[in-house]
């Protein structure tokens, strides 16, 4: 028993000292514990700071490339709205060219056309002033375009019997054409047309300038024949008659000398 209550001290003291040891171990790693979470805390907020800065620096950054992009957008849109405007322009312009260029196609074309219209006035006019061979009377002979005129005028007016027209027209004839092929047709349809306006010694002068200068045309026997109707008409029938003898003389197998002797029966 002695001995046992001997032992005790020891093993109470052993017994001690384990529990304080192992409260000193239970006791180490709770204020272990304790230090890891502050750091963790402190680990996490330095984290969270981090982060959000970083969040920020990236709205900040975003934030100036939004700016930055909505500027170039707009730039952009500026340009293109200036580049329509350009495009609009130039297709006025495009469309005030293509209106020109029409307008100035249709005047070419109208130029074009006086030209074509006044080069053939120019050749129509060329043709007119040259000369140009005629048939007349079984007879080719060269004459002005304007002799012509003038001759197949006088010859229209004579067909109508508006005999002092024809009179001034062949009388204006012969004195500007005094060599024209026509020249002894023109005599002749003077002497008629005198005749008919009863002009009768300006007819007879006519005539007889026809005989005289060609004996031998066609008409010189009618023209024989007509200074006689004019001597009838001015009452002068013996120089009627002498001038029927000339005719049936000269012309003997003529209509013109057949007419002149029925005609001498009615000349007292």
């Amino acid at each position: 028993m002695g001995a046992v209550m001997s032992r005790l001290p020891r093993v109470l003291s052993g017994a001690l000292t384990g529990l304080c040891l192992g409260a000193a171990l239970f006791a180490a790693p709770a204020h272990a514990g304790l230090f890891d979470d502050d750091e963790a805390r402190k680990a996490i907020l330095d984290l969270r700071q981090r982060i959000e800065q970083g969040n920020e620096l990236q709205r900040t950054r975003s934030a100036e490339q939004t700016a930055l992009l909505t500027e170039q957008i707009n730039t952009l849109k500026r340009s293109l709205l200036d580049l329509n405007n350009q495009i609009e322009q130039l297709r006025g312009d495009n469309a005030k060219l293509r209106g020109q260029n029409e307008q100035l196609a249709r005047d070419l074309s109208e130029v074009q056309r006086l030209q074509k219209d006044m080069q053939a006035g120019v050749d129509d006019r060329i043709r007119k002033m040259e000369p140009q061979k005629v048939s007349f009377e079984g007879r080719e002979f060269v004459v002005e375009p304007e002799e012509k005129r003038q001759y197949d005028e006088a010859m229209e007016a004579l067909r109508k019997s508006d005999f002092e027209r024809t009179s001034t027209m062949l009388s204006a004839f012969r004195k500007r054409y005094p060599a024209s092929g026509y020249g002894d047709s023109a005599l002749f349809w003077l002497g008629n047309a005198q005749y008919g306006s009863r002009q009768y010694k300006d007819a007879i002068g006519s005539f007889r300038a026809l005989v005289s200068a060609s004996p031998e045309n066609p008409k010189s026997p009618e023209a024989l024949l007509a200074i006689a109707n004019c001597y009838a008409e001015l009452k002068d029938a013996k120089t009627a008659r002498r001038t029927i003898e000339e005719l049936v003389k000269y012309y003997p197998k003529s209509e013109a000398a057949q007419a002149g002797r029925e005609r001498l029966a009615s000349l007292k």
